[in-house]
């Protein structure tokens, strides 16, 4: 057993943190929870980890019930008023749902898991938000403190497991620990570079009383704004874009995550820069804007000659940071502008760097760039680009219309994308026929689309459409899955009906793990392990569930059967049949 049960992400061991509170004590149970003339609150341990998870802004806790974490709900129930309390049937969708919270609303979502299996069923999620720097807390049962050693059911020391994909994970060992342990998890987790944080409280100190004030989200230092950029590197970065022909802006998730949506924007539209954005950068040049170009996408990287990377990390999706360079040519010089020192990349060549509040570096950017003696003009290369973003659109457009038989994926995206209003969240769940989604789907607003991400983990749809409908009740909500990620998680679909939660899920079934079955004939001439079961009908599962649901076999019925999911007000699948042959051009494979 570890002492503090503590691991952070660089591999140090924090202090104890907050220690043994005078007033924490262990023992019985609180029969409930109240606040003194003095503002101090009473009550057991979850009575107060709840009351600081509402202070950070917590409106949902997720969860699958466990006898480990009864306090939590106890304090959310007696909260007033009530935290909303959402159980799921698998605790992945929990904890993907407090990820998909995080990344939706910029505030930590919470998911409250029971001790051993409900924290392990956990970790992907943890994972795919600390590779996508999404803002999650997850609090985990523990088995009792007086107990520890006897073999208590559960018992495992969590903290060692998860340190290594959150940014801190840790055990609060007294019922005193609680506030201040808690109020520093959100805050940690909320702060630049976002991401997960792990806190467990042995079960017999979850029930145990405690008293304290709950602490101030504002008043703490570190929940204050991202560091000032270095001016100097933004001048050598303006000095840079002045003598550049054919720069390029990449925008990714960090940048809605850091608020930057709107500097963003205006550096692109008043320097006149074209930009790429990916993850959940998408949106923030809206689809359509004629200074988007992702569309042309490789012309734009292939030809440029300066990429300035914003708020993603140089990773297989872009190519490891290296930017043209073909038949001998000189790669482009790189920028690379991130939200905090330890997210700038070391493994490619950079020209400049830069770390800090995003809003700040893109501002910072655009006052250097009007003080250079000559402010470039690229609308020849601007030019260029939309010429080759409308060529992509003409190729686009005979596929979005295809007639085949079987069905080809990207029809069903000729049916959607016009049906989609502006605020419409779309969540990637699946291998091929999301990345066709990537292709076409070009959202009109920031912070509207998930997938998932550099970490490429199925099973997250069901959390994060949950988190959608939650975050976004008037919004259109579309899931699309692969059948091959449907197999994770489709049984949540109880939980969308339960707790009256409609969403449109489109399912493009090809009956194969179609990401794998491609490359491995490419390899080999054949492939093993690769088939499911042909033209399984999910829709029929989504109904046995509450939900409803058909079966698209002709082209033509896939906009009607929309129609119908659009007008549901229960959960409803559209189950797509599509050409296991007609697989995505993929250009890389991650490796």
């Amino acid at each position: 057993m570890s002492d503090a049960g503590t691991r952070t992400d660089d591999g140090s061991t924090p202090s104890e943190g907050p220690g043994d509170s005078p007033d924490g004590t262990s023992g019985g149970t609180s029969s409930g929870s109240g606040a003194s003339a003095a503002g101090t609150l009473s009550g057991h341990a979850g009575d107060l980890a709840v009351a600081v998870a509402r202070a950070h802004g917590v409106e949902t806790m997720f969860t699958l019930s466990g006898a480990h974490v009864f306090p939590m709900y106890d304090g959310a129930v007696k909260a007033d008023p009530p935290l909303r309390l959402l159980d799921v049937r698998h605790e992945q969708t929990a904890a993907f749902a407090a990820e998909a919270t995080g990344k939706l609303t910029r505030v930590p979502g919470l998911a409250v898991l029971t001790a051993g299996p409900g924290v392990t069923n956990a970790v992907s999620a943890i994972a795919q938000a600390q590779f996508s720097g999404s803002p999650m807390v997850v609090l985990g049962g523990r088995a009792p403190a007086n107990r520890w050693g006897s073999g208590s059911l559960q018992e495992l020391d969590q903290p060692p497991i998860i340190g290594p994909v959150a940014k801190q994970a840790r055990t609060l060992h007294h019922a005193g620990d609680v506030l201040a342990g808690v109020h520093e998890a959100f805050t940690l987790a909320g702060s630049a570079h976002r991401g997960p944080v792990f806190v467990d409280v042995p079960m017999d100190e979850l029930f145990a009383p405690a008293a304290g004030v709950v602490p101030s989200p504002g008043a703490d230092p570190a929940a204050a704004g991202g560091a000032e950029p270095d001016p100097d590197a933004l001048t050598r970065v303006a000095e840079l874009l002045a003598g550049a022909r054919r720069p390029v802006l990449v925008l990714g998730t960090d940048v809605w995550a850091d608020g930057a949506e709107e500097a963003a924007l205006r550096l692109v539209e008043e320097a006149g820069l074209p930009a790429i954005t990916n993850g959940m950068g998408r949106g923030v040049v809206p689809g359509g804007h004629p200074l988007l170009v992702t569309k042309a996408r490789g012309r734009a990287l292939g030809g440029s000659d300066l990429v300035v990377v914003v708020g993603t990390p140089l990773d297989f999706r872009l190519g490891y940071g290296t930017f043209g360079g073909k038949d001998g040519g000189t790669p482009a010089p790189v920028v690379h502008v991130a939200d905090s020192p330890g997210q700038v990349a070391t493994h490619a060549d950079l020209a400049v760097s830069l770390a800090g509040d995003l809003s700040r570096c893109l501002d910072g950017l655009l006052a250097a760039l009007d003080r250079v003696d000559r402010r470039p003009d690229w609308s020849a290369w601007v030019d260029d680009l939309q010429g080759a973003v409308a060529a992509a659109t003409a190729r686009d457009a005979e596929l979005l219309a295809a007639e085949a038989d079987p069905i080809h994926p990207a029809r069903i995206y000729g049916e959607l994308v016009p049906r989609l209003a502006y605020d419409a969240v779309v969540i990637g769940d699946g291998g091929d026929f999301v990345s066709f989604a990537g292709k076409f789907v070009e959202p009109r607003r920031p912070g509207c689309w998930l997938d998932p991400g550099p970490y490429g983990c199925l099973g997250a749809g069901l959390g994060a459409a949950i988190a959608a409908r939650l975050a976004r009740p008037s919004a259109q909500v579309v899931l699309l899955l692969g059948d091959g990620a449907a197999g994770f998680s489709l049984m949540d679909v109880d939980t969308l009906v339960r707790h009256g939660l409609p969403v449109v899920m489109v399912l493009g079934n090809n009956s194969a793990w179609g990401l794998e079955k491609g490359p491995m004939q490419m390899l080999y001439g054949y492939d093993v392990a690769a088939d499911l079961a042909p033209r399984t009908a999910y829709d029929e599962v989504v109904r046995a569930l509450g939900g409803a649901g058909e079966t698209v076999t002709d082209p033509r019925g896939i906009g009607p059967a929309l129609d119908r999911a659009f007008a549901a007000d229960v959960p409803y699948l559209v189950n797509v049949i599509t050409d296991v042959g007609a697989a995505y051009p993929r250009a890389t494979f991650g490796i």
